[in-house]
């Protein structure tokens, strides 16, 4: 499948990256700290698209050593392995953030350089939900897939915001610097109190609270874990209210229709039906498959994350459509016939149909990335991976000096 069709190519050249960050950690401490302490420790010649990958690998290595240690997401693990999570979540932030610096200092800046880094994000999306899980020890649970839905809404929603607005804007409060300085702040917790466990225990208990006579005796007693849930759900509906609101406001200032960029939401809708609809028919896909059909669902949404920003890139239509649905739309109506009498039980398999349907989340993911990826690269006359033109600011002088 092509992507990128060739009269849509001169629009890259038109790119020009445009971002607002209003938070005051990223700009009082960690802005400073990168750019007098982590950039110059990269040198010149490295790609700012290198920086982002090994910075990703961090975040993998994190998600194996899970899988190693923690793979149904329930048990305790030793202290080090969280401190790792922690350790490999900061670098993971930290690399993501001084690409963009890189970028600049080389003169490498570009619409490949936005495209990797938003294609890199939307596959940490899942594996860090899925390592999150293994740290509060959510296990194969809804409350695994409720923290899913909060972070892939959360990345799509900024993603689609920022298709229709042209500026990719982080509040106050954003996932990429507060949430993710939280959860390495969870971690390290988690190393110190000794496990995912402690996670299940009262939170006003624990921290020595006494029940107040208003509060029922079921809220004094919430675990932490369902505490974090209440608390993503309020931030969740404020962040999402807070793009639509930014996207009509836009809108009514440049004289468009407030309202058609609102069904650009419609296939996350149409993912999060079938998500919780499949796994409510089909509990055992819950019991235990939910680390491949977590994956398989953040692929969903990567799929959609990268194809919003190459229409994005290229200022064409909004990508509507997600392939990657249809078999999560067909497995669905396979488990709904029983109940309406067409034949006795379904006819696809859970296990076969999870792990099948991941290889091909990875498959058309894959081969999505490396065609865009190449178009770009061919197009534009530069390499992904390594600096193919290093910026001479001498020989720069001289040209405009002659």
């Amino acid at each position: 499948m092509v992507y990128i069709r060739q009269h849509q190519l001169p629009n890259l050249k038109n790119y020009k990256y445009a971002g607002v960050d209003h938070s005051l950690i990223s700009t009082y401490i960690l802005k400073p700290f990168y750019s007098k302490c982590v950039i110059p420790l990269f040198p010149m010649g490295m790609a700012p698209n290198a920086i982002t990958l090994t910075g990703f690998m961090f975040v993998v290595l994190n998600f194996l050593t899970m899988l190693w240690y923690n793979p149904n997401l329930d048990q305790d693990c030793p202290p080090w392995v969280y401190a790792s999570y922690a350790v490999g979540l900061f670098l993971y932030q930290t690399f993501d953030a001084v690409d963009g610096m890189q970028a600049r200092r080389t003169k490498q800046s570009g619409p490949l350089g936005e495209l990797f880094d938003h294609s890199v994000d939307a596959c940490n999306t899942a594996l860090g939900v899925l390592i999150f899980a293994s740290a509060m020890n959510f296990g194969q649970s809804w409350a695994t897939f409720l923290t899913l839905f909060g972070s892939t809404m959360t990345f799509y929603v900024q993603t689609w915001d920022e298709y229709y607005t042209q500026v990719l804007t982080l509040g106050v409060v954003s996932g990429p610097v507060e949430g993710l300085l939280t959860l390495c702040t969870v971690y390290g917790i988690t190393a110190y109190v000794g496990g995912g466990s402690f996670w299940h225990e009262p939170m006003l208990k624990t921290i020595g609270v006494s029940k107040p006579s208003f509060m029922s005796q079921n809220v004094y007693e919430m675990p932490w874990t369902q505490w974090y849930l209440v608390y993503g759900a309020v931030i969740l509906f404020f962040a999402t209210g807070s793009s639509i609101y930014n996207v009509i406001k836009v809108r009514r200032q440049r004289g468009q229709d407030p309202f058609v960029p609102l069904y650009g939401l419609l296939p996350l809708m149409a993912t999060w039906t079938l998500v919780p609809l499949y796994l409510y028919l089909q509990p055992e896909v819950l019991a235990h498959y939910t680390v491949p059909f977590g994956l398989f669902v953040g692929l969903i949404n990567a799929y959609s994350v990268g194809r919003m920003i190459v229409a994005h890139l290229t200022q064409t239509a909004f990508p509507y459509f997600n392939i990657l649905l249809l078999p999560l739309a067909i497995a669905v109506l396979d488990s709904i016939a029983p109940l309406l009498g067409f034949w006795t039980v379904p006819v696809i398999r859970e296990g076969p149909f999870v792990w099948a349907s991941l290889g091909l989340a990875v498959g058309t993911y894959g081969s999505f990335v490396l065609d865009v990826i190449t178009t770009i690269c061919d197009y534009i006359d530069i390499n992904c991976l390594t600096i193919k033109y290093p910026f001479v600011e001498g020989a720069q002088l001289g040209k405009k000096t002659n």
